[in-house]
């Protein structure tokens, strides 16, 4: 693994007055990594790496808010006199898919078979006695603002030197220490960076789950439907009924043949 940048930041992290931070334009510049263009990236202590994850949660990029949160965690961690592992782990899983989100992502996974590949009764127990089976990343470790925004994934990562050059630092070290892990892209721009890091080798291809609906409230129809809640002739004209039947059939296949393959079929 490569050094850790926290060791650097520890001082002006416990200095940090959050509550006069209120935009990323505020973010004191000496936790700047890297600028661009209309791109920056900046420092936030999720460094923590759970090598025993069999299962790696995949975000596109901490916000502003999550850098806030971390580092208010980091504030309290160092408060208490934690050491420095356990001051990354609790920054990195504050606020971790907390929520409404939990449940519809739970039950997801469970439909397509995971806690039978994870070998637990279901992917709830993720969140608690077996959260050393799982790891929260994000494709892009820092946050990314475009201009004062946090980064959305338009354009495209891999469109971007600049980006793919952040995902290649950061990400593929984690990935690198968890070779044998599946991987879940939350959302359509991540699952896109996800295929771009297979095709340079850094993933392998078949531990890619492609084609969860994202489990947000927002999308709670096409959540439904995926799952079976939900009949096709009550569906709204937003959802893609044919696409998700097929992301449904494929992602069964997939998780049938590590199964079969974990069993030594």
């Amino acid at each position: 693994m490569a050094e850790l940048l926290l060791p650097r930041y520890l001082d002006e992290i416990a200095r940090l007055d959050l509550a006069a931070i209120n935009t990323s334009a505020q973010i004191p510049p000496e936790f700047l990594l890297a600028r661009e263009g209309r791109y920056s990236v900046h420092y936030i202590p999720f460094e923590h790496v759970n090598t025993r994850a069999r299962l790696v949660i995949v975000g596109i990029a901490p916000g502003f808010v999550q850098w806030k949160n971390a580092m208010r965690e980091a504030q309290r961690q160092l408060a208490a006199g934690a050491s420095t592992d356990d001051l990354l782990r609790a920054a990195r899983l504050t606020g971790a898919f907390s929520g409404a989100i939990r449940p519809n992502f739970v039950a997801l996974l469970d439909a397509i078979g995971v806690q039978r590949w994870l070998g637990i009764e279901s992917c709830a127990t993720l969140f608690d006695v077996d959260a050393d089976l799982v790891h929260i990343g994000a494709i892009l470790r820092h946050p990314v603002f475009d201009g004062e925004k946090n980064y959305s994934g338009s354009p495209g990562m891999a469109k971007v030197a600049f980006l793919r050059e952040q995902v290649l630092r950061y990400f593929a070290e984690e990935a690198a220490a968890l070779p044998d892990a599946l991987y879940i892209p939350m959302g359509a721009s991540v699952a896109e960076g996800l295929a771009w890091l297979a095709g340079e080798g850094v993933i392998r291809r078949e531990r890619i789950l492609h084609g969860l609906p994202h489990p947000s409230g927002a999308n709670a129809e096409r959540v439904a439907y995926f799952l079976g809640r939900k009949e096709r002739a009550a569906l709204s004209g937003k959802t893609n009924a044919d696409q998700l039947d097929a992301a449904r059939e494929r992602l069964l296949a997939q998780m049938a043949g590590l199964l079969s393959a974990q069993a030594g079929g």
